[in-house]
């Protein structure tokens, strides 16, 4: 008698650490999900005021059309849907860059 029951607590404790274990999985999993959806809320934001600069840019130095077409293109191809992290952070490395690049323009530029 005493053996079934021992048996019975050792399987509901095996079953209540197997739930509590599947929830903090799924937890774990939402919050994970819920950090990039932040993220790409950031990088649609920063994207969208990226064009608005280039705009901006383009009304004072018409003659460096050559970085804002590096910049405009870096910027679709960070805006593409269905990138997993690494391609994502290799598109946001470009767009960096070209950023570099428009920030040494704008520094030519004091009026900007």
């Amino acid at each position: 008698m005493k053996f079934g029951i021992i048996v019975l607590v050792v399987i509901v404790l095996l079953v209540v650490a197997f739930v509590a274990m599947y929830n903090g999985l799924i937890k774990l999993r939402n919050l994970v999900q819920e950090a990039w959806a932040q993220i790409d809320v950031e990088l649609k934001r920063r994207h969208d005021l990226i064009g608005n600069l280039v705009e901006t840019v383009k009304g004072y130095a018409a003659h460096e059309s050559g970085t804002l077409e590096a910049i405009t293109s870096a910027r679709a191809h960070a805006m593409a849907p269905g990138q997993g992290p690494a391609e994502t952070a290799k598109s946001e490395a470009a767009l960096t860059q070209a950023l570099v690049s428009l920030n040494a323009v704008s520094e030519a530029y004091p009026d900007l």
